[in-house]
């Protein structure tokens, strides 16, 4: 457990938070190196396709023994400055699948930003609908409420002059 903790950390900081520093200096020099910056957005393609891949197949692959380790030494693989792994895994797998698939890609992407543009609205449409019922119901209510008051208040200034009587 302990050990786990220790490699979801190392993954977070040699994984994640290195490599975004890394590419901030990149960005941010007076010159920027065209390849240097090619080879950061290279390694930021392939962390997010294999972000992806783990979120959908982590029910398969999360029993994998030593897994957290392997993930750890596949990011140091991707960045490091004498392996340089992410422009040869970008080069050999990554972009010969995506040339060949990007009409379809882009057609099933073009399909999934509509249904979610429908789907938005119709809950937009739906929350609001909603949420006018609930207002008018806590309206309903507080004026329901607010009469109880005035005529239990009534009826005790009326009960408190029939004593002074």
């Amino acid at each position: 457990m302990l050990g786990d903790f220790i490699t979801r950390c190392l993954v977070l900081i040699l994984g994640y938070a290195y490599p975004a520093l890394e590419c901030y200096k990149t960005m941010e020099k007076n010159r920027v190196d065209i390849e240097e910056l090619r080879f950061w957005c290279q390694y930021w393609i392939i962390v997010a396709m294999l972000t992806i891949l783990e979120r959908i197949g982590d029910i398969f692959i999360s029993w994998v023994p030593m897994y957290g380790e392997l993930k750890l030494a596949l990011f140091i693989y991707l960045w490091y400055p004498k392996t340089k792994g992410s422009g040869y895994v970008y080069e050999t797998v990554l972009r010969p699948f995506v040339s060949k698939r990007e009409p379809d890609i882009d057609r099933k992407m073009q399909e999934w930003r509509l249904r979610a543009w429908d789907l938005a609205i119709f809950y937009y449409q739906n929350c609001s609908e909603l949420g006018q019922s609930a207002f008018f119901q806590v309206v309903e209510y507080l004026m329901g409420q607010s009469a109880r008051f005035k005529h239990s208040r009534t009826e005790s200034q009326a009960r408190s002059t029939w004593w002074r009587r």
